[in-house]
Protein backbone atom coordinates (compact mmCIF):
# COMPACT_ATOMS: atom_id res chain seq x y z
CA UNK A 1 0.00 0.00 0.00
CA UNK A 2 3.31 2.08 -0.30
CA UNK A 3 1.47 4.33 -3.24
CA UNK A 4 -1.78 5.40 -1.12
CA UNK A 5 -1.74 9.21 -0.52
CA UNK A 6 -2.39 12.75 -2.22
CA UNK A 7 1.18 13.58 -3.85
CA UNK A 8 2.29 16.69 -4.92
CA UNK A 9 5.01 17.51 -7.71
CA UNK A 10 8.25 18.91 -6.62
CA UNK A 11 10.26 18.49 -9.62
CA UNK A 12 9.94 17.55 -13.64
CA UNK A 13 12.96 16.50 -15.83
CA UNK A 14 12.56 16.68 -19.32
CA UNK A 15 8.96 17.57 -19.75
CA UNK A 16 8.79 19.73 -22.31
CA UNK A 17 10.54 18.23 -24.92
CA UNK A 18 8.60 14.89 -23.79
CA UNK A 19 5.29 17.02 -24.34
CA UNK A 20 5.84 18.16 -27.49
CA UNK A 21 6.79 14.50 -28.74
CA UNK A 22 3.67 13.12 -27.51
CA UNK A 23 1.66 15.61 -28.85
CA UNK A 24 0.63 18.39 -26.06
CA UNK A 25 -0.34 22.04 -27.34
CA UNK A 26 2.48 24.41 -26.63
CA UNK A 27 0.17 26.39 -24.24
CA UNK A 28 -1.18 23.59 -22.53
CA UNK A 29 2.52 22.85 -21.61
CA UNK A 30 2.78 26.31 -20.65
CA UNK A 31 0.22 26.42 -18.26
CA UNK A 32 1.99 22.79 -16.83
CA UNK A 33 5.58 23.89 -16.90
CA UNK A 34 5.92 25.22 -13.07
CA UNK A 35 2.31 23.77 -12.08
CA UNK A 36 2.03 20.97 -9.00
CA UNK A 37 0.11 18.39 -10.63
CA UNK A 38 -1.57 16.64 -7.34
CA UNK A 39 -1.57 12.82 -7.88
CA UNK A 40 -4.14 10.95 -5.57
CA UNK A 41 -3.92 7.27 -5.28
CA UNK A 42 -6.18 4.94 -3.21
CA UNK A 43 -4.18 1.49 -3.44
CA UNK A 44 -6.20 -1.86 -1.78
CA UNK A 45 -3.81 -4.75 -2.67
CA UNK A 46 -4.27 -5.02 -6.20
CA UNK A 47 -6.90 -2.71 -7.23
CA UNK A 48 -6.00 1.04 -7.79
CA UNK A 49 -7.65 4.16 -8.47
CA UNK A 50 -4.82 7.08 -9.79
CA UNK A 51 -5.95 10.49 -10.17
CA UNK A 52 -4.26 13.27 -11.14
CA UNK A 53 -5.29 17.01 -11.15
CA UNK A 54 -3.94 19.03 -13.75
CA UNK A 55 -4.52 22.60 -14.96
CA UNK A 56 -7.82 24.21 -15.59
CA UNK A 57 -9.62 21.32 -13.91
CA UNK A 58 -9.11 18.63 -16.13
CA UNK A 59 -8.82 15.49 -13.70
CA UNK A 60 -7.57 12.25 -15.32
CA UNK A 61 -8.70 9.22 -13.47
CA UNK A 62 -7.87 5.82 -14.16
CA UNK A 63 -9.07 2.57 -12.04
CA UNK A 64 -7.02 -0.67 -12.81
CA UNK A 65 -6.17 -3.94 -11.07
CA UNK A 66 -2.49 -5.12 -11.74
CA UNK A 67 -2.34 -7.55 -14.40
CA UNK A 68 -5.23 -7.29 -15.87
CA UNK A 69 -6.69 -5.37 -18.53
CA UNK A 70 -8.38 -1.74 -18.13
CA UNK A 71 -10.02 1.10 -19.76
CA UNK A 72 -7.75 3.60 -19.30
CA UNK A 73 -6.83 7.15 -20.46
CA UNK A 74 -4.30 9.45 -21.28
CA UNK A 75 -3.40 13.08 -20.13
CA UNK A 76 -4.75 14.05 -24.01
CA UNK A 77 -7.91 12.14 -23.37
CA UNK A 78 -7.12 9.07 -25.39
CA UNK A 79 -8.73 6.48 -24.43
CA UNK A 80 -7.22 2.76 -24.49
CA UNK A 81 -6.87 -0.37 -22.87
CA UNK A 82 -3.92 -1.18 -20.73
CA UNK A 83 -2.14 -4.03 -18.38
CA UNK A 84 -0.81 -2.66 -15.95
CA UNK A 85 2.40 -4.66 -14.15
CA UNK A 86 4.07 -4.46 -10.94
CA UNK A 87 7.84 -6.16 -10.52
CA UNK A 88 9.48 -5.22 -7.42
CA UNK A 89 7.09 -2.28 -6.26
CA UNK A 90 7.56 -1.08 -9.69
CA UNK A 91 4.29 0.08 -11.94
CA UNK A 92 4.65 -0.54 -15.49
CA UNK A 93 2.56 0.37 -18.31
CA UNK A 94 2.57 1.18 -21.97
CA UNK A 95 0.38 4.14 -23.05
CA UNK A 96 -0.52 4.31 -27.00
CA UNK A 97 2.94 6.82 -27.42
CA UNK A 98 4.90 6.53 -24.51
CA UNK A 99 6.20 3.96 -21.48
CA UNK A 100 5.46 5.07 -18.17
CA UNK A 101 6.88 3.77 -14.68
CA UNK A 102 5.65 4.74 -11.02
CA UNK A 103 7.53 3.70 -7.61
CA UNK A 104 8.18 4.87 -4.39
CA UNK A 105 11.68 5.76 -3.40
CA UNK A 106 12.89 7.65 -0.64
CA UNK A 107 9.64 8.53 0.20
CA UNK A 108 8.75 10.23 -3.23
CA UNK A 109 6.60 8.99 -6.02
CA UNK A 110 8.31 8.69 -9.03
CA UNK A 111 7.03 8.93 -12.04
CA UNK A 112 9.26 8.19 -15.29
CA UNK A 113 7.89 8.34 -19.19
CA UNK A 114 10.30 7.31 -22.44
CA UNK A 115 9.11 8.11 -25.50
CA UNK A 116 11.25 7.52 -28.37
CA UNK A 117 12.13 10.57 -30.89
CA UNK A 118 13.42 11.28 -34.09
CA UNK A 119 16.92 11.66 -32.11
CA UNK A 120 16.01 8.32 -29.91
CA UNK A 121 14.64 8.31 -26.45
CA UNK A 122 13.52 10.83 -24.62
CA UNK A 123 13.09 10.71 -20.54
CA UNK A 124 10.65 12.53 -18.73
CA UNK A 125 10.57 12.30 -14.87
CA UNK A 126 8.45 13.72 -12.35
CA UNK A 127 9.05 13.60 -8.69
CA UNK A 128 6.28 14.56 -5.93
CA UNK A 129 6.54 14.39 -2.30
CA UNK A 130 3.35 13.18 0.13
CA UNK A 131 1.13 15.99 0.89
Amino acid sequence: MAFNGKWETVSQDGYEEFCKLIGIPDDVISKGRDFKLVTEVIQNGDDFTWIQFYPNNHVVTNKFTVGKESDMETVGGKKFKGIVSMDGGKLAISFPKYHHTSEISGGKLVETSTVTGASGPVVFVRTSKKI
